[in-house]
């Protein structure tokens, strides 16, 4: 269409041609009056449409996207459906996934009007949601007006892309088809960084200096390398000094877990002793992407000390009390690592500095009549990841399982973190797999031609999200879903309650699930194992190994209900024990 001489196209178009620019492919989602409309323009958008079992789902999966696509969207309804995906929202906000939360509302005359219309609170105000979405995204704004839509539209996905958090975006429904010139379509959004200053080069001055002057350094990397855009200069770092490095378990996959210098994640109180020694008689490290969370640090014991820490953070950068604000992280290391000179470093051994636990093992190294055990199940399961993977570990004794696992080059890894609401990571297992594909298929995964992601999740939380099964499935996504059958919520049974009714759960047919979610009959892998032999049977099977990467396959692996690997979880277990007897 044409306006005044200009090109316009209808809103809705606008905004999901700006998402197609940003490379969005897929829209999360559940239909609802006040978003059908909206609908109608996503797949000739060149959009995938994923409708999901609810809303809340949806949100996770987008979630999941995101953080392996960069940046995810998602469509819901005004008041009922905006309000199912906010938990899972806030989650993205906590944990910096770049979601982009569109809500289809009520027509402007209705809300001028103060109608009592349904999805309402019935009292005319229709400012009530946005105003609880204000505390967990990081702009917002309302398509009132065409005339302004595009600006509107441009900022609000620029401040998700730099701050790597959620946005929201309301579309009344009678402004979906209004048409809005198409101008700004013709040049993707610029983000706007922090400019050089005189404090910039301060910055970088300082950083050379200390890391010259180290005799003992250390590099730690974070999960807000991710959205700070640093993962690849942080890798290029790490070779070039053959510094020791750890991560955190947010950081862990950011970097490849395979170079010889990277250590493992840092547990701090749980840490073995060379490791802790090295970390404390450290005089500089080198803090990628801080992520301060109580279950991220290890209740803050993996936190290095500040006054020999430089810190690479989204308000900028901190030396010791010092901090550089404004100063782009991402620049900074750029400029560091085109001065550097390899031959002021000193050279450090890491050769005695492996952390134990963070070794595979072997189904020879344990009888194949004994039950599975979460003391040495992890490390087993290693040897079953391929290069690029996703592997997500469940909120629960999953989640701290993964953490022992070895994982191959190109590998990422999903977490327990800060938000930890159980059941997240089966829809997220679903967005990242679509996400995993769609980088495939564009020749932008590591050069690999297929992948994988696996879950690792209990009981509890499965039964929280399974409706997900059926999205997968529809969409043959390649995912092995390995669910943890401990008779309920073990990890809350590690914290209060370790016998009580309550954290208990209804018993399910887990391996029925596929059937009755879609799963074509003779598609697909079940599988089960209450021994390590049994474990070493199912996982050598063909059908979960087969070349056909397609497809939900899952086996129940059975574990004892007051078992948790070691670390915190059964610090805090034979606590407990102690208590009961």
């Amino acid at each position: 269409m044409a306006h005044d001489g200009r090109e316009s196209v209808p809103l809705a178009e606008y905004l999901f041609s700006r998402l197609r620019q940003l490379g969005v492919g897929a829209i999360h989602g559940v239909p609802g009056d006040y978003n059908l409309e909206l609908l109608d323009y996503v797949e000739p958008a060149g959009l995938l449409w994923v409708g999901n079992a609810n809303e809340l789902n949806a949100a996770y999966a987008t979630d999941g996207y995101a953080r392996i696509k960069g940046i995810g969207a998602l469509i819901t309804t005004y008041g009922v459906g905006e309000l199912s995906a906010i938990n899972a929202i806030a989650g993205a906000f906590a944990e910096r996934a770049p979601v982009v939360h569109i809500v289809g509302t009520p027509r402007r005359d209705a809300q001028d009007g103060r109608k009592m219309i349904h999805h309402t609170l019935g009292d005319g105000d229709y400012s009530h949601f946005s105003r609880m979405y204000e505390h967990v995204t990081v702009a917002q704004v309302n398509l009132l007006d065409p005339r302004t839509a595009p600006k509107q539209i441009d900022a609000v996905l620029e401040q998700c892309l730099l701050q790597s958090r959620p946005v929201y975006i309301q579309v009344p429904v009678d402004t979906v088809g209004v048409p809005v010139l198409a101008d700004g379509l013709k040049s993707e959004i610029q983000l706007h960084r922090f400019l050089p200053t005189p404090a910039h080069d301060a910055a970088v001055a300082e950083v050379m200096d200390r890391i010259y002057g180290a005799k003992h350094p250390v590099i730690l990397v974070d999960g807000e390398t991710r959205p700070l855009g640093l993962m690849q200069d942080v890798q290029k770092l790490i070779e070039t000094t053959r510094w020791p490095t750890f991560t955190t378990t947010f950081g862990t996959g950011l970097v490849d877990m395979s170079s010889p210098n990277i250590l493992g994640i840092y547990e701090g109180a749980f840490a073995d002793p060379e490791t802790k020694a090295l970390i404390d008689g450290a005089d500089l490290v080198l803090f990628f992407g801080p992520h301060e969370s109580s279950t991220n640090s290890y209740s803050w014991t993996a936190l290095p000390s500040p006054a020999v820490t430089i810190s690479f953070t989204f308000g900028g950068i901190k030396t010791g009390s010092t901090f550089h604000r404004d100063v782009s992280p991402s620049s900074l290391l750029s400029r560091v690592l085109t001065q550097l000179d390899t031959t002021k470093l000193l050279e450090i051994d890491t050769s005695t500095a492996q952390i134990s636990r963070n070794t595979s093992l072997s189904f020879s190294q344990v009888s194949s009549s004994a039950p599975i055990k979460q003391d040495k199940v992890w490390r087993l399961l290693s040897k079953f990841l391929r290069e690029g993977d996703i592997l997500l570990g469940e909120t629960g004794t999953a989640g701290y399982g993964v953490r022992e696992m070895v994982l191959p080059r190109y590998t990422r890894l999903f977490a327990p973190v800060t938000w930890l609401s159980i059941g997240y990571m089966l829809p997220a297992a679903q967005g990242a797999a679509l996400a995993q594909r769609e980088l495939i298929a564009s020749s932008q995964y590591h050069g690999l031609k297929a992948g994988r992601t696996i879950l690792l999740i209990g009981d509890g939380s499965f039964q929280m999200t399974v409706q997900e099964l059926s999205t997968i499935i529809a969409h043959d996504l390649p995912v092995i879903i390995l669910l943890i059958n401990n008779d309920g919520y073990t990890i809350e049974r590690c914290i209060h309650g370790l016998r009580q009714k309550y954290n208990d759960i209804p018993k399910w047919r887990y391996l029925n699930a596929p059937a009755f979610f879609g799963a074509a009959e003779g598609n697909g892998f079940t599988g089960a194992a209450r021994t390590y032999g049994e474990l070493e049977k199912v996982l050598g099977e063909e059908g979960l190994n087969n070349g056909n990467l397609t497809g939900l396959k899952m086996v129940e692996v059975f574990m004892d209900r007051e078992d948790a690997p070691i670390g915190p979880l059964t610090d805090i277990l034979e606590k407990q024990m102690a208590r009961s007897k």
